[in-house]
């Protein structure tokens, strides 16, 4: 990762290297460990509520969702003959937070949802916003696992999940935690599985948020790292509709090997529709 980068404090790295040396260190344990009891720290001071897990933002709730649908739908009709029909599909939603992803869009597509987050008032607030008297969806749709565990330490069950949604905290892992996670959750794939990143992405380089503890990666970057983890991109795709002034933010479908295209007569799927939560 040679470009350059910058952090928070306009502070400039020769490269990524530099940075992760003297942010998680190399051969002192307690450097990484501080990293990410500061980054969960941060988040544990925000309030459990779809403005505050996005930063702020909420008005970016209704397009975020609208283009991860229209994104997850092309994948879920290329890669799943029976998508939203009598398949089981499973689903673990990284970072879930409060359920905002899992709520407005996963559970309308897969019959269960785990859900992974390490911040625990997010998760407690995710188990009510969850609970089948707060869904509008059918008894088959429903979250199962609510994990309160940190990205970089989990390990998934061996092919449970036809797709691992990861959205809006891989930036919280260092590159090498990135590529550890990415090798285990592979295991955790069904045959035909697949990840969906969804992220702030740079212009270039990287930067640094000495604030909450996360860098956004550039597209290039990203890609040095996916070919290190052993991931295709099958599709990707750019979120439309954020204000200006944000960082851009892009989806990519990954998998473990490059996808056979599976062709499907045309048929109406039964989808779930409730209206998005604000």
């Amino acid at each position: 990762m040679d470009a350059v980068g910058t952090d928070s404090d306009g502070r400039e790295f020769k490269n990524a290297e530099e940075m992760w040396r003297e942010e998680v260190g190399v051969a002192d344990p307690s450097k990484k460990s501080n990293w990410y009891t500061e980054g969960v720290g941060y988040w544990q001071g925000v309030e459990a509520t779809v403005d505050g897990v996005l930063g702020g933002y909420g008005q970016v709730n209704e397009p975020d969702i609208k283009g991860s649908e229209e994104f997850l739908n092309s994948l879920l009709a290329e890669r799943f003959l029976d998508a939203g029909g009598g398949g089981n599909l499973v689903v673990l939603d990284c970072g879930s937070g409060i359920g905002r992803v899992t709520k407005n869009l996963l559970i309308r597509y897969f019959n269960e949802i785990d859900l992974l987050e390490p911040v625990s008032h997010f998760l407690d607030a995710a188990r009510i916003n969850l609970a089948p008297e707060n869904l509008m969806v059918t008894e088959e749709h429903k979250a199962v696992n609510f994990y309160c565990v940190p990205l970089q330490e989990f390990t998934p069950d061996a092919q449970r999940y036809d797709v691992v949604w990861v959205q809006w905290c891989i930036g919280h892992l260092s590159d090498e935690d990135f590529i550890s996670f990415f090798k285990r959750a592979k295991s955790g794939l069904k045959p035909g599985g697949f990840f969906v990143l969804k992220e702030n992405v740079a212009r270039q380089g990287f930067v640094l948020d000495k604030q909450d503890k996360s860098v956004t990666r550039s597209d290039l970057y990203f890609r040095q790292l996916f070919n290190q983890c052993g991931l295709h991109i099958c599709k990707m795709k750019d979120q439309k509709g954020f204000p200006n002034g944000l960082f851009a933010v892009k989806m990519y479908a990954l998998a473990p090997e490059l996808p056979k295209k599976v062709y499907k007569s045309k048929s109406k799927r039964q989808v779930n529709r409730p209206g998005i939560i604000k």
